[in-house]
């Protein structure tokens, strides 16, 4: 496995693992997928290549001999450093490779940004994925935040109940 930065030429290939991981049937060959919660899209191209022009923002990649293995998203915000799309091939997942995943993002926080912790967002409706942030450090704040219904970017709920909890983890800068 060889871990690095994307850059715009991964677009294509990176929303082809992030939606694989969440939504569709093809999710569902992994463990965390989105797809009884939300239908439509995870991401577009158009949002990640956003994303890889934002000075702000880092995707963290990481091949294989057969491609994209594994990607995450890092935003540098306001005294903290915030995770998402945390994404494995769904064929993959169980293998550690999503806690590799977590210390990359983690590291780029800790040691090129020299922020003291890590933020992010999860589902509420998913238990077993908060759990699993829970092993590796990361505590629910008591906050929540609203699901952003009626915005396209979020896919499409087939729930009218969901929000998301923030969990925190503290570094060690």
């Amino acid at each position: 496995m060889r871990w690095r930065k994307a850059t715009q030429d991964d677009a294509v290939a990176l929303e082809a693992l992030i939606e694989s991981a969440y939504r569709g049937d093809a999710s569902r060959a992994g463990w965390t997928t989105e797809a009884d919660l939300l239908g439509g899209n995870r991401t577009s191209v158009d949002m990640l290549l956003a994303t890889l022009e934002d000075a702000g923002q880092t995707i963290l990649a990481c091949d294989d001999a057969e491609g994209l293995l594994a990607t995450v998203t890092v935003e540098r915000r306001d005294g903290y450093g915030y995770i998402g799309a945390v994404s494995v091939r769904p064929t993959c997942q169980g293998q550690g490779i999503g806690r590799d995943l977590l210390v990359q993002a983690e590291r780029l926080i800790e040691e090129e940004w020299k922020l003291e912790r890590a933020r992010m967002t999860v589902i509420a409706q998913r238990p077993e994925l908060i759990d699993w942030y829970a092993r590796r450090g990361y505590r629910d704040t008591g906050e929540t935040a609203p699901f952003p219904y009626g915005d396209a970017r979020f896919g499409a709920p087939k729930r009218d109940d969901l929000y998301f909890i923030i969990l925190e983890k503290a570094l060690a800068v």
